[in-house]
């Protein structure tokens, strides 16, 4: 397993990191990811230890709560081992504390979610989504006073816009409160508005990121394809409307390069997927899922090999879309070009 440092931090984390959404899987979304037990999760984790994966995300409102205890009881024993990560501010409840970034939330939650993982800290701690109405010198010095406790040890954010997270960047460097490390971002070859914005502001800010859904939504795994109905048992009848959108035609282009570099490389479609994206600029891990022991091996076979630069380019190619204004002079016209090269 390859190791890179996360963002411009001192903390080392493998390329593949393991996402514990399916573990405790209750309610429509949740429930469709995947019902993962105790005994199933300790399975998976031993898997992913023995291949060098020591990264495990979950979130506080991932089954409410479900999520982490359960990775909690299958960690038992072994916490040093392993780098716990996990989110808040999504709401926990329908009290109006339940939700958002303020100081009572995320002392409160992150109280609850050690509880719930069974540890005393936290290893690397995301703020879910950006909270508007919470001063944002408000969360970072009450992120400070949780580091200070020795509570949290990296923090970072999901889910923020680019300006949202510059500001909260230069607040922090001004005051002296910890900076946000990681970004956790969904990025894939069906979805790279990542790239637009928040990639080139982790270049240039040292922001790590980790990427969720690195297989659209489920749309990667070589089981959707250009007229055929989606297959049974894809969890894509239960979940595609949570999910972020997707324009079939042009996944289905995607899909037909990937099914020919299958045939090139030997490999599956959902390992080249993710290969891509390692291959990609400030990726510090790509966050793979599984419900069961068979997807898991599959997917950690992304790593090891690489994808040439041709493959890369034909990926490349086939995944562009129009950036957005004020994004797309820069890389339509010579003259914006000549001025400030996007860094992609």
């Amino acid at each position: 397993m390859e190791y890179r440092r996360l963002g411009s931090s001192g903390l080392k984390v493998p390329a593949l990191s393991f996402g514990a959404g399916t573990f405790g899987g209750k309610g429509p979304l949740f429930g469709a990811w995947g019902t993962t037990d105790d005994a199933e999760a300790r399975r998976l984790i031993d898997i992913c230890l023995e291949a060098g994966v020591n990264l495990f995300d979950t979130a506080d409102v991932y089954s409410d709560g479900a999520s982490e205890e359960v990775l909690g009881a299958a960690i038992k024993g072994r916490r040093a081992k392993v780098i716990l990560s996990t989110k808040m501010s999504l709401p926990m409840g329908d009290g109006p504390n339940d939700a958002g970034s303020s100081r009572s939330r995320l002392i409160d939650g992150v109280d609850a979610a050690l509880k719930r993982l069974g540890t005393d800290y936290i290893d690397l701690m995301q703020l879910h989504a950006f909270d508007a109405g919470t001063p944002i010198e408000e969360v970072l010095s009450t992120l400070d006073v949780l580091v200070r406790a020795g509570k949290l040890r990296y923090v970072g954010v999901s889910n923020f816009s680019g300006w949202q997270l510059m500001k909260s960047l230069a607040l922090a460097e001004r005051h002296g409160y910890p900076r946000y490390v990681a970004n956790q971002v969904y990025y894939s070859l069906a979805g790279r508005d990542y790239e637009w914005e928040l990639m080139p502001l982790g270049l240039d800010q040292g922001v790590g990121a980790l990427v969720w859904s690195p297989l659209g939504w489920g749309r990667l795994t070589g089981k959707i394809r250009r007229g055929e109905p989606w297959p049974e048992g894809s969890r894509l009848h239960d979940t595609a409307a949570f999910g972020p959108p997707v324009d079939d035609e042009k996944l289905y282009d995607i899909v037909e390069v990937l099914d020919a570099l299958a045939e090139e490389t030997g490999r599956t479609v959902p390992q080249i997927a993710i290969n891509w994206l390692l291959q990609r600029p400030t990726v510090s891990s790509v966050i793979i899922g599984a419900r069961n022991e068979n997807q898991l091996r599959q997917n950690l076979g992304a790593v090891g090999w690489s994808l040439t630069a041709d493959q890369m380019a034909r990926l490349d190619e086939v995944s562009a879309s129009t950036a957005p204004y004020p994004h797309f002079p820069y890389y339509r016209q010579e003259g914006f070009a000549r001025i400030n090269s996007p860094p992609v």
